[in-house]
């Protein structure tokens, strides 16, 4: 199995020892993103719209440098602080898909990196 590794300047470096994505095959595995302005490398946005929509942008990235876009994704997991903002997550999130939705599961867990409200992560194929 030869596996590539991804990574876009155009999205927040890893804070830790993984890669923003990986492609095996036709198979692209993105690492969950949050809402890090890759230019600034802070958190920027003020309310979990703005993060769900830098996270988007993030996500945008890593599939780009991969020479996909969101047309590939055929599996997210969205990761909240809270069930409460499913539904603001949730209308952000659709607005980045042209029907043909992949399959999903949205978790509320007990934190998030850097205390942010959502964390995305995403397979797409070719």
């Amino acid at each position: 199995m030869e596996k590539t590794i991804i990574n876009s300047n155009s999205a927040p470096a890893p804070i830790g020892p993984y890669s923003q994505a990986v492609q095996v095959g036709n198979l692209l595995f993105l690492s969950g993103q949050v809402a890090i302005n890759p230019t600034t490398g802070t958190i920027d946005a003020t309310d979990v719209l703005g993060e769900t929509h830098q996270v988007m942008h993030n996500l945008k990235a890593v599939l780009a440098e991969a020479g996909m876009d969101f047309s590939n994704v055929v599996k997210t997991t969205i990761f909240l602080s809270d069930m409460d903002l499913f539904s603001t997550v949730n209308e952000v999130y659709g607005k980045y898909f042209q029907g043909n939705f992949p399959a999903r599961e949205t978790v509320a867990v007990k934190g998030l990196p850097k205390n942010v409200n959502v964390e995305i992560s995403m397979i797409a194929s070719k």
